[in-house]
C-alpha cells in the first residue's frame, strides 16, 4: 500500500440483484490527477462514496494513505477533501460565511482558520465575491467555492465527483487550472467525469463501463496502444448524409461528426483515402478534402465499449 496514495482492491457493490461496481482495482500515486471516466450510470459516483467511507461496499477494501476506509472511517476524513456532484454550500450564507462554517467542521479555528480562509481565497480567485451570498454567485464561480472549502484542512487527497457538471466551457478551463494547481501543491486528486475531453488534463484515467473498469493508463498511452486501425478527417458536403454513408462501408470500425469534419476509423487497410473519397462520391457528397486523423480518448472509449459488448 505504500506506494499509492490512494488504492481499491476487488472493490464491490451490489443492489439488491443489480451489480454496480464490480470487482474494481487501482491504485493512485502521490501528487498525481487520476481521472475516472465513464458515462452517467456506469459505477463512479457508487465507487467514490465507497472510497469516501461514505457506503459500505458488498465485498473488497479500500485504502486512503495507508489507512482501510471500513476499519478507520474516521482516520480518514482529515486526510480527504471531497467535492460531490451537487452543491453542498449555504444559499444563505456569503462565500467568506461558507469557508468560515466549513473550516469550523474541520476543527480550524482563529487564526489558522483566517489565514486558510484567505490562502484558499487567493487561490480560487474569489477575492471580488466574499461578500456575496452564494446564491447570486455563477455556477462556476460556486463550483470554484465548493473546491475552496474542500481544501480548507489542507487533505493530501482530493476527490472531484463530476466537479464541472453544468459549467460552461470558459469555466471548466479555469476549473482544469485550478485542480492541476492543487495537484502542484503535492495533493493526489481523483476526478471523475463523463467528458472525454476533461481526460487529457489527467496524467492517468480509468475508463469504467457497467461497474467494470476496461482500461487504465496516460492518454497518450491508451490512444496509442487502444485504437486499432486508420484515422481519418473528413471534409464533405453534405455532412450527415455523408456519415450515413460511411457507416455503412465495410471495413468502418466507427464514425462521427467532429466539427466541421467527419471522423472515420477504418479497420479495413483496403479501406483508404481513395477507397472513401470514391464511396462517398458515387453517393452525391461533395469531398473537398480526406487527410488522416488525430486520435482521440472519444475513439478509445467507443473501441472499449465495443470490445464488452461483443
Amino acid at each position: 500500500m505504500a506506494e499509492f496514495e490512494l488504492e481499491c482492491r476487488e472493490l464491490t457493490k451490489q443492489f439488491g440483484h443489480f451489480l454496480a461496481v464490480d470487482h474494481v482495482s487501482l491504485g493512485i500515486g502521490k501528487g498525481e490527477v487520476f481521472g475516472f471516466l465513464g458515462p452517467n450510470g456506469c459505477g463512479k459516483s457508487t465507487t467514490i462514496r465507497m472510497i469516501c467511507g461514505l457506503l459500505t461496499p458488498t465485498s473488497g477494501h479500500a485504502y486512503v494513505a495507508g489507512i482501510d476506509v471500513f476499519s478507520d472511517p474516521e482516520g480518514i476524513k482529515q486526510r480527504i477533501g471531497y467535492m460531490s456532484q451537487k452543491f453542498s454550500l449555504y444559499d444563505d450564507l456569503t462565500v467568506t460565511e461558507n469557508l468560515e462554517f466549513f473550516g469550523g467542521i474541520y476543527g480550524l479555528h482563529g487564526k489558522r482558520r483566517r489565514e486558510r480562509i484567505a490562502e484558499v481565497t487567493e487561490l480560487a480567485d474569489l477575492r471580488g465575491q466574499t461578500r456575496n451570498l452564494v446564491s447570486e454567485l455563477s455556477t462556476g464561480v460556486r463550483q470554484r467555492l465548493a473546491l475552496a472549502a474542500s481544501i480548507l484542512h489542507s487533505p493530501g487527497i482530493l476527490i472531484l465527483d463530476e466537479p464541472t457538471s453544468g459549467v460552461d466551457p470558459s469555466s471548466r478551463r479555469r476549473f482544469w487550472d485550478l485542480i492541476n494547481d492543487v495537484a502542484a501543491r503535492s495533493a493526489t486528486v481523483l476526478v471523475t467525469t463523463h467528458a472525454m475531453d476533461e481526460a487529457e488534463h489527467c496524467h492517468r484515467i480509468a475508463m469504467m463501463l457497467s461497474g467494470k473498469l476496461v482500461c487504465v493508463g496516460g492518454p497518450e498511452e491508451l490512444m496509442e496502444t487502444r485504437i486499432h486501425g486508420d484515422i481519418y478527417a473528413v471534409e464533405c458536403d453534405p455532412l450527415f448524409p455523408a456519415l450515413a454513408v460511411v457507416q455503412t462501408l465495410p471495413g468502418v470500425a466507427d464514425a462521427s461528426v467532429l466539427g466541421s469534419r467527419l471522423h472515420v476509423r477504418c479497420i479495413d487497410s483496403g479501406l483508404n483515402q481513395a477507397t472513401l473519397a470514391a464511396a462517398l462520391k458515387s453517393a452525391g457528397i461533395a469531398v473537398a478534402s480526406i487527410e488522416p486523423g488525430d486520435r482521440t480518448l472519444e475513439d478509445v472509449f467507443v473501441a472499449m465499449a465495443k470490445e464488452v459488448s461483443a
